[in-house]
Order: C-alpha cells, then structure tokens, then sequence
C-alpha cells in the first residue's frame, strides 16, 4: 500500500536563511510562512495585519523608517484613486514596558493592498521585501479573481478555486493535527478516507490512475472547476466539523473526513450532478495554466 501526498502534508517549520540559495518553491513557501503567521481575521471575516509585525518581518529595526515607508504607500494609496482609511487605520497597542507597567504606542490595521504598497515602497535592497512584493501581489491577484468569478474562463475559475484550495488544505492540516492525526503517514491515510467518502470509495491511488496520472503529479491539478469545487467544500466543511465537535484521535478524523466527503457526494446525486470520479480531466494542468500566465506577464 502507498499513497499520494497530493494535499499539503504535515511539516514543521524550520527556519531558513533568507539567501539565494533558496529555489522558487523554497521562496514560495517561506513567504507563505512568514506573511500568513502574521496575517489577522477581525470580527467581520476581514484579513489584515498589523503595521508593527509587518515591521519585524520586513526587518525594519526602527519604527520611524518604516513609519516613513507607510507615509509613501499612503500616498500611492490615494493618488490611485483609493480612501487611504479604507486600508490603513490608526490604532493603539499597549505594551508591557516592563515591571507590570504598559505604555500605548502607535500601530496601524493594514489591508492587503496596504501591505502591497507598503512593500513595493521598501528597500529594494532587503531580499525579504522582494518576497513580499511577490506575496502580497500574488494574494491580491487571487482576490481580483475571485470578486470577478463569474466573468471568469474555466482556466480562471480553477486557479482561484485550485489557490482557495491550497489555502483551505492549510487549515484542514492543522485541524488535523489537532484531533491527533500528527505524522505524515497517519494524514496521508486521513485525506484518503475524505477522497473515498467523496469518490465513492476511490483512494487517492485509484484516482491517479483513473485520470491517468504519474505519482509525482498532484490530482488536485488535473481537476476541473466542478471537480475542485467539490473538495474545496469537503476540505473545508471537514475542518469546520473537526473544531466545531473538537473530533479527537485519528480513528474519529478518518471517519469525519469520510463522513463528509460522503455528504457531498450524496448532495451532488441528489441534485443530479455528475460524479466526481466521471467528469472529465481537463487537457491543462493548473501548473500549466499558471506558466502560461507567467509568460503572457513578460
């Protein structure tokens, strides 16, 4: 028996320096890391961050320089036509200064288009900055995507849902951990009882060679948009229920994962819809598509 790491396994970070001895994937995914650990959600759903963490992970030392950086992307911000407080909001942090005594200091509430123009206005020279234009202009991307969906092609409509899916199997690995599923091996095992609740007991395995894939090539990029949007829907309807119940040991997660994943198929039968496993596998990859793209940028 083998199966396909083909969502996002378990890792544990580790840190690496910021060199150029990173590959493209290796930036990716520290960028990933370092932007994402920071990034907030209020009450409302809303992402953003906070002026003074973005601060240490761009390295700025002193909060005056990069104040200075702020000033300028505000700027950028309102002769691009935008309310600058709309995407950049003064707040007050307290601080412990020390002896059990607190002092409040200035701090901002940054949007992601904030965090863009912030960094596209900072030292070029700093490599962490570069990776976080590359991010910040990434994730504003997928946005634009997917506030325009329904204008969208087929080959766009499965970037966002392949990239909204990338971020939703984050969430699902750690709500996995959590219920206990802790090695590689125990979470390669626990997605595929959600691929076999949802394919009607194909495994990862089975639907590699059903779409006629090679080990090394991942299914969730030989998925149409139909087919992606069925699991982002397992995935994050999995990861709801694992906290929601606070599901505990791997027993109990496999089952939740095939639980739901069988929901979703019993949802797409009843309204008559085509079986995962039976729609078609696109022409194009999704690795493919976003070459081409990349190209067409230059």
């Amino acid at each position: 028996m083998f199966f396909f790491f083909d969502e996002e396994p378990i890792a544990t970070p580790t840190d690496k320096a910021l060199s150029k001895a990173l590959s493209l994937e290796e930036e990716t995914n520290y960028s990933e890391s370092l932007f994402e650990s920071i990034k907030h959600i209020n009450e409302y759903g809303q992402e953003f961050w906070y002026a003074r963490e973005l601060q240490i992970a761009l390295e700025y030392k002193q909060w005056r320089r990069f104040e200075s950086v702020i000033g300028k992307a505000i700027l950028a911000c309102e002769n691009s036509g935008f309310s600058s407080s709309d995407h950049f909001a003064n707040v007050g942090k307290m601080v412990n200064v020390g002896s059990g005594a607190e002092r409040e200091i200035d701090d901002m509430e940054l949007s992601r288009y904030a965090c863009y123009l912030i960094v596209q206005n900072g030292d070029p020279r700093k490599k962490v900055i570069a990776l976080g234009q590359t991010y910040f202009a990434v994730k504003t991307r997928q946005q634009e995507l997917i506030d325009n969906y329904d204008k969208m092609t087929e080959e766009q409509k499965r970037l966002a849902i392949r990239h909204q899916m990338a971020e939703h199997n984050k969430q699902l690995v750690a709500a996995a951990k959590d219920a206990g599923v802790e090695s590689n091996y125990d979470y390669a095992i626990f997605q595929n009882y959600g691929y076999k609740g949802l394919y009607g007991g194909l495994g990862a395995k089975e639907i590699h060679e059903r779409k006629g894939l090679k080990k090394s090539q991942k299914i969730l990029d030989h998925m149409g948009y139909e087919e992606l949007a069925a699991n982002l829907f397992r995935a994050t309807q999995t990861e709801a229920k694992l906290r929601r119940e606070n599901i505990q040991g791997k027993d109990n997660a496999n089952k939740t994962h095939y639980e739901v994943g069988k929901e979703v198929r019993d949802t797409i039968q009843r309204l008559g819809g085509t079986m995962p496993e039976d729609l078609p596998t696109p022409d194009k990859s999704i690795k493919q598509i976003e070459r081409e793209h990349r190209n067409n940028l230059k």
